[in-house]
């Protein structure tokens, strides 16, 4: 779609309003991809798949239009804003135009659509945060419930949905301790690659010979960030072990990397300790009784679906079988709290075949079950091959269902997010039985406290908690570049002390 921004006034930074425009775009024209004409030779003239964006001020009242032309015609809106709300700082101004743009944008493309999405207009990762910071200030559930509703067009069952999971966040943030941080290790190796993947991870069988050396810089990693974490006075409240796939490695490897976190590690008052097992081709009982040994009580096993054609599909070596038998394996190694996986709109699934996988995965009665909808990320082969995905009304009786059951089935919701390219512009959802929520995904999602991220690919997000102020550090993506680079990686990790220096614990 081509994108014409004149707000000449106002463009300080044009890449932010670009940002807003394009995650608009990507809510209301999932399909599409931003264009910037030039500016010279501008015309709208026969124009099918474009949208232009004005900005008028008068001494009372600033008005940003929107025109969004595609084949069925065009649809304009505008939105209003007091001229006075232009003279504040930038920052301010940023934020107020960004959300005007946003409005007009959605207005006039729903106008075009005949229907709203089911979020509305909003279009970040973390729609919880605004039920969480009005119930903070005072409001009740259901004031938070009309904002949403009202502000940004939210549907009402997402908007009680966005409020459930917002009593989750404040619960946790009730129980949050100054000097706590959580702690995410991550295995950047799977056994194979599946079609819906984007991560940075490598497929163990071609990269073998980088798992021994990427372990042994992890374990300095973890030697090195305990000692930052000791001088910094800081606790570990939640340590989550994700990937990738963790299983991947050894017993042995997996026996070092958590004796490691042991030794090195402030854990001493640790709530939490999850592992991701993840795919059941990866777990013997072997590994389960080391993770066990290590206090570990948490793991997931995730199949995404229970049927052999689809995990097919998906470039999973492993069958349903395979699946039941790792968690029965797990629950004889006692294990209390296993989380299971499923993907609403992978490829060769319907209605009737999800609807199978959820109750089949509900009969082995897991304490979590996260219900996420297929998102075509980029990089991914689904992207690049597509290959027979159910439809977007199709994944909407899918949530549906889903909803249903694990209502049913006595789970709730406790955390959730969005992403770019999902189907049917939904949400992935985290469900669980009372008192089985994950801390870590809560705390992490909702960027309640610092989360110290080693491994490659991990960043750590810095947050002060007074002031909501968020700082990101960053480790070397590629699990080569990784080893390579781990004496600087190491020594970035003293930036942790230098925050809380600055901001407190």
């Amino acid at each position: 779609m081509k994108l014409y921004l004149d707000l000449d006034n106002y463009d300080y930074q044009p890449e932010r309003y670009k940002y807003a425009v394009e995650q608009m775009m990507l809510t209301l024209f999932p399909e599409e991809r931003p264009e910037y004409p030039p500016r010279e030779g501008r015309t709208l003239k026969g124009e099918t798949n474009a949208a232009r964006f004005t900005l008028r001020r008068s001494p009372v009242w600033t008005t940003v239009r929107a025109q969004v032309y595609r084949p069925q015609g065009m649809g304009q809106a505008a939105v209003r804003v007091g001229s006075g709300e232009l003279d504040r700082p930038p920052e301010q101004v940023y934020h107020t135009l960004q959300h005007a743009l946003k409005m007009a944008f959605y207005q006039a493309g729903t106008a075009l659509l005949g229907g709203e999405p089911p979020w509305g207009a909003l279009t970040g990762v973390r729609p919880v945060k605004l039920p969480t910071r009005a119930m903070l200030a005072g409001a009740t559930e259901a004031q938070a419930c009309r904002e949403l509703e009202r502000e940004y067009h939210v549907s009402p069952r997402r908007a009680r949905l966005a409020v459930e999971c917002a009593r989750a966040s404040l619960a946790e943030d009730r129980q949050l301790e100054e000097g706590q941080v959580s702690l995410y290790i991550g295995i950047p190796f799977c056994p194979t690659r599946c079609a819906y993947c984007s991560f940075v991870s490598a497929d163990v069988g071609r990269a073998l010979k980088l798992v021994d050396p990427y372990v042994e810089a992890l374990l300095e990693e973890v030697r090195r960030t305990g000692q930052v974490l000791e001088q910094a006075g800081l606790r570990v409240r939640t340590l989550y072990v994700g990937g990738g796939t963790p299983t991947t490695l050894s017993a042995s490897q997996l026996d070092r990397l958590l004796a490691a976190a042991e030794a090195h590690l402030p854990l001493a008052g640790c709530r939490e300790m999850t592992v991701e097992a993840g795919r059941p081709d990866t777990i013997t009982r072997e590994k389960l009784e080391v993770l066990r040994e290590h206090g570990i009580e948490r793991i997931s096993i995730n199949p995404q679906t229970m049927s052999d054609q689809v995990l097919q599909a998906i470039g999973r070596r492993h069958t349903a079988r395979d699946i039941r038998e790792a968690f029965c394996t797990a629950r004889e190694v006692d294990f209390a709290c296993i989380n299971m996986d499923l993907i609403a709109g992978l490829p060769q699934d319907s209605v009737e075949g999800f609807r199978d996988s959820l109750e089949e995965v509900l009969a082995l009665r897991p304490e979590n079950i996260t219900v996420h909808t297929l998102a075509m990320k980029k990089g991914s082969r689904l992207m690049e091959e597509g290959g027979g995905l159910p439809s977007g009304a199709a994944v909407a009786d899918m949530l549906d269902f889903a909803w249903a059951a694990l209502r049913g089935a006595g789970q709730r919701p406790y955390y959730l997010y969005r992403q770019k390219y999902m189907s049917g512009s939904f949400e992935n959802v985290g469900w669980c039985r009372p008192g089985a929520e994950s801390l870590y995904n809560i705390c992490m999602m909702e960027e309640l406290h610092t989360i110290v991220s080693l491994g490659g690919g991990g960043v750590t997000k810095l947050v002060d908690r007074a002031t909501g102020y968020i700082e990101r550090l960053a480790n070397a993506k590629y699990p080569q570049e990784y080893i390579q680079k781990i004496d600087a990686i190491c020594a970035d990790k003293g930036r942790v002390a230098q925050f809380y220096a600055a901001h407190g614990r």
